[in-house]
């Protein structure tokens, strides 16, 4: 018992009553006071802010949730406009660089980060599996969603190896702030494959394998073996990838859909939010949407899959056919505008939306390209900070009444432009979202904007309590398109009248309720979903418009799922 309550999930810190502290034999060894959570979460804000660094509070905010879960996602839920940057992008790209060097710090009193699967462990996976449901807290607790990453792409950064636990750790501490998962029921894997990043093999605190990644053979034949096992162990969770390399991003992708309950972020999740803002930029610019032009700066598997996205929006919502869509897209990689006759031999991702209607011509400079396009959009998905010049974005002004600039790449010193540089070389014109936090920006008239930040976080906690609600046999590609549509939504009248393409931040709670009600609703209506008490709620059939029972029934059964960081008047009766 004693080891149990002093879990990161049951610990209460000062807030123990005294009849705990006698039954567990505590007393004396904490305080005499009594506090409330709310006390507890002040005490913490403090020494937060006293912190001198971006890293330094990230590790502190990883020790608090590993000391006291609870607490953390209070502070987390009290002030996501300051504690999600920490907690997640931009700062978790410096946690990924330095995690061999921070790690000793991130998984005190017996609790661990995640499940690190290295593919010399394959012949014993089970018993890895094993060990970790033994670190558990309670036999009863089965996870419900695992985030999987090989750490071979984090962010703009390339390959960190066994660094790139900090995404899935990252990513499910939205999922339980954002979505209210159970976080007990929440599981970070790395699966350790070596590195081909130099730097990592040279440094004497890597914590890694040191050897270079396995060809693709194996590489596949590895995650398959990884995922059976899974499956085997938890056969109804929910398994998203994460930051893989670009080719095995697609190819995993096909290769499980069907296969597990699984999609991708990097390539679904990205594509849906950035989708659900440019619905909302459409909707302001007041230009058809068969009138636009998209071009993306970057064709890896987030740009390839946010440009899919975008597509169904004009299929689906305008009635353009697949090929009448897919001419509205131009892709521009580090060799220029991505065409059938480029003379390269073109990564079978981007031979989709190759063009072949250049006329021989190809256009390798960036301003060269926005020329020969005209672009309404400008997406920007390349890792190449600050590519978005100032004569970019003035071209962009002068083509556009109201240019649309999302500079996606994530760490900030990655993205393409920040939202200060879009305001003054736009005018102010620009309608702007991005990948990461920008401070807000005030013109010259002292009024101050918003920036629109196009983060998963708007899409992935609200899918993945929806998928894990309903039960789909698989996550569609209509599900995805039904979450993104809900997002879009989701605004208010007043954040609309603020020209906001995104909700407030402090709604994420809200909205990840009704993008996880879209994708039930969707499940059901494909006849997907498998789960009783959704189908009870909702039976096939049933269209459960926004403002009918039905919705309002299903949005409070969302709701009534989702976890909270309160703590218990007495843990004696739940032990």
């Amino acid at each position: 018992m004693t080891n149990n309550i002093r879990s990161s999930f049951v610990a209460q810190g000062t807030a123990t009553s005294e009849a705990d502290r006698d039954a567990y034999k505590l007393r004396g060894l904490m305080p005499a006071v009594v506090e409330t959570l709310e006390k507890q979460a002040t005490r913490a804000f403090e020494q937060l802010r006293n912190k001198t660094s971006d890293l330094e509070k990230y590790i502190f905010l990883a020790w608090l949730r590993n000391t006291n879960t609870r607490l953390f996602y209070k502070l987390v839920m009290d002030s996501p406009e300051e504690i999600m940057p920490l907690i997640y992008t931009p700062t978790v790209g410096a946690a990924c660089v330095n995690y061999s060097h921070i790690y000793p710090f991130l998984g005190p009193n017996g609790n661990f980060d995640g499940l690190f699967i290295s593919i010399d462990d394959l012949p014993i996976i089970d018993q890895i599996i094993e060990n970790y449901k033994n670190s558990l807290p309670s036999s009863e607790i089965s996870p419900d969603i695992a985030v999987v990453t090989d750490g071979s792409r984090i962010l703009g950064l390339g390959d960190l190896g066994v660094g790139g636990m900090g995404i899935p750790v990252g990513k499910l501490q939205l999922y339980v702030a954002a979505a209210g998962i159970d976080p007990r029921k929440t599981l970070p894997i790395c699966l350790d494959f070596g590195t081909n990043n130099q730097k990592n093999l040279d440094d004497p605190l890597y914590i890694g394998l040191r050897r270079n990644r396995p060809e693709d053979p194996e590489f596949y034949q590895a995650v398959d073996t990884v995922l059976a096992s899974l499956n085997k162990a938890f056969p109804k969770m929910l398994i998203q990838f994460e930051d893989f390399s670009s080719e095995h991003a697609f190819e995993l992708l096909d290769r499980h859909r069907e296969r597990y309950l699984s999609f991708n972020d990097d390539i679904q999740g990205t594509g849906a939010v950035i989708l659900s803002g440019f619905i909302n930029a459409v909707r302001e610019v007041g230009i058809p949407a068969k009138q636009h032009k998209l071009l993306f700066f970057g064709a890896g598997s987030a740009g390839v899959g946010v440009a899919k996205q975008i597509m169904d929006y004009f299929v689906l919502e305008h009635g353009m056919t697949e090929d009448e869509a897919k001419r509205l897209f131009w892709l521009n990689d580090s060799k220029g505008l991505v065409t059938l006759d480029r003379g390269d031999k073109l990564a079978q991702h981007k031979v989709y939306f190759a063009r072949d209607d250049n006329e021989g011509k190809q256009f390798k400079d960036l301003k060269e390209t926005i020329k020969h396009v005209r672009p309404t959009a400008l997406i920007g998905l390349s890792s190449q900070g600050g590519v978005f010049t100032p004569e970019i974005l003035e071209l962009l002004a002068e083509i556009n009444e109201r240019p649309i600039v999302f500079p996606l790449s994530n760490p900030a010193t990655q993205a393409e432009c920040s939202f200060e540089q879009a305001m003054i070389h736009t005018k102010g014109k620009v309608l702007f979202a991005s990948g990461t936090a920008f401070p807000r920006y005030k013109d010259e008239q002292g009024v101050e904007h918003v920036p629109g930040q196009g983060n998963n976080m708007y899409i992935f906690p609200g899918l993945g309590l929806g998928a894990i609600l309903a039960r789909p046999s698989r996550i569609t590609d209509t599900i995805i398109y039904a979450s993104a549509a809900a997002l879009a939504d989701s605004l208010t009248e007043n954040e609309r009248k603020s020209h906001l393409l995104y909700p407030r931040i402090d709604r994420i709670r809200e909205v990840s309720a009704v993008v996880a009600a879209a994708v039930c609703r969707q499940a059901v209506k494909e006849n997907l979903a498998t789960e009783p008490e959704i189908l009870s709620i909702l039976p096939v059939g049933e269209t459960a418009e926004v403002g009918t029972p039905a919705w309002d029934e299903l949005i409070k059964h969302v709701e009534g799922n989702m976890w909270k960081p309160v703590y218990e008047t007495e843990i004696i009766s739940r032990m």
